[in-house]
């Protein structure tokens, strides 16, 4: 099994309820979107589901562990994980080539890994990652001279060359045109599959996710509102995710989006299926 959350909740030090009865739980090789309003806590499951947050009830295990133990289990852990993220957590200053090595520091023994900083430990695996995004020609350019699109699909390179066994994509394609948007999720889902990976990936584009996921998993105010196959699930219900939030809500802090409704997007009806 790839994770199992059981009753899973994740209250903020100011009693913002973030997360709420989660429970939800995915084998080896599937492929599952999360979809709803922004706010609705899709970024948060996903770093719940990466170990960056840590839930406050409830029972959690990724990849068989809990994370809840810290140290050298979590460190392991993690470097089981692969995460894309909306905007690329990349120095402006580092170089494409060390940004995508970066997926194996902590799979690398210390020594290889501080090497690598300054001398490139595997020029070849890079630029074949670099490749499977059409990037192959930015090998030794420098971060900050590359397009918001472009550093996310670096971001994506990094995950592909890390082979982790769970990859947790939060809006990997918000940064790139339909075309180019439809083939990275091809790429992301087609490279789960063949490495018996779990793909999970937030999007706002649904029907890019109906359309390349195996399941789908509605999220609103924190709760699961749906969890389902990818055909299975109705315009009724995604009319129903997307509606406008009651009135008198529960504020959110500074620091987390409110909730909000979002028009489901549309993509490119070809690919995938």
């Amino acid at each position: 099994m790839s994770f199992f959350l059981h009753n899973v909740g994740l209250t903020h030090s100011n009693g913002y309820v973030a997360l709420a009865d989660i429970s939800v739980q995915a084998q080896q090789g599937e492929s599952i979107a999360l979809i709803g309003p922004s706010g609705a806590g899709k970024t948060t499951l996903l770093n719940t589901l990466g170990t960056a947050l840590i839930p406050t009830q409830g029972t959690m295990k990724v990849l068989g562990q809990q994370p809840a133990a810290a140290g050298a289990a979590l460190r392991q852990l993690r470097t089981r994980i692969g995460t894309v993220h909306q905007a690329a957590p990349i120095p402006p200053r580092q170089r494409v080539i060390t940004a995508v090595l970066a997926g194996k520091l902590g799979q690398w023994p210390t020594w290889k890994s501080l090497v690598s900083l300054v001398y490139p430990q595997d020029m070849a695996g890079a630029r074949q990652a670099l490749e499977r995004v059409h990037l192959a020609d930015k090998l030794f350019v420098r971060c900050d001279q590359l397009s918001g699109g472009q550093l996310q699909r670096v971001g994506i390179a990094r995950v592909l060359y890390q082979e982790a066994q769970l990859i947790l994509a939060d809006e990997p394609v918000s940064a790139l045109d339909p075309t180019l948007a439809l083939e990275t999720v091809e790429l992301l889902v087609q490279e789960a599959k063949a490495r018996n990976a779990t793909l999970v990936a937030s999007l706002h584009a649904v029907e890019l996710a109906r359309t390349c996921f195996d399941r789908l998993i509605g999220i609103r105010d924190g709760r699961i509102f749906f969890d389902a196959p990818a055909h299975a699930v109705s315009d009724a219900q995604l009319q129903t995710l997307y509606a406008a939030e009651t009135v008198g809500a529960q504020a959110a802090p500074s620091n987390v989006a409110a909730a909000g409704t979002v028009a489901a997007v549309s993509m490119p009806a070809h690919g995938c299926r």
